[in-house]
């Protein structure tokens, strides 16, 4: 069973271990070295992972809260863990960790094709909205 628990710096490698594994070929700016500094500083606490009873990074989470709506992002689970419920914890605590804030609404963005994840999320009670993805770098 993991043990949800609050990013910590001691839990930098193992986090930037697991998003090389899950996430090949991101973005420099979604990479650890930038996306987690950036998230700490952020001070807001909605960065969770899930260690291994002997204390293994094996999944993580990040979400954002802006007062409108909520975000999910980096959710994460280690190839061999998948399928067994870390993601779904995961998912689920950031839901209600966000709940308690007042959010009532959370987004996420899934790669097109990706049809695993869009089905793991169904299965959480999420939906395909009609909507456009945009994005820019700046």
């Amino acid at each position: 069973m993991a043990e949800i628990t609050a990013y910590r710096p001691d839990h930098f490698g193992g986090v930037e271990r697991l998003w090389r594994s899950v996430f090949p070929g991101d973005p420099a700016r979604n990479q650890a070295e930038h996306a987690i500094p950036q998230k700490v500083a952020m001070e807001d606490d909605l960065f969770w992972v899930a260690e291994s009873p002997s204390g293994a990074v094996i999944g993580s989470i990040m979400a954002g809260w802006d007062g409108h709506r909520g975000w999910l992002y980096a959710v994460a689970v280690d190839p061999s863990q998948q399928r067994s419920g870390v993601g779904r914890d995961l998912v689920r605590h950031a839901l209600a960790e966000l709940r308690k804030r007042g959010c009532g609404k959370v987004n996420l963005q899934i790669r097109a094709g990706n049809e695993a994840v869009t089905a793991f999320y169904r299965e959480l009670g999420f939906e395909i909205e009609q909507r456009t993805s945009m994005g820019r770098e700046i």
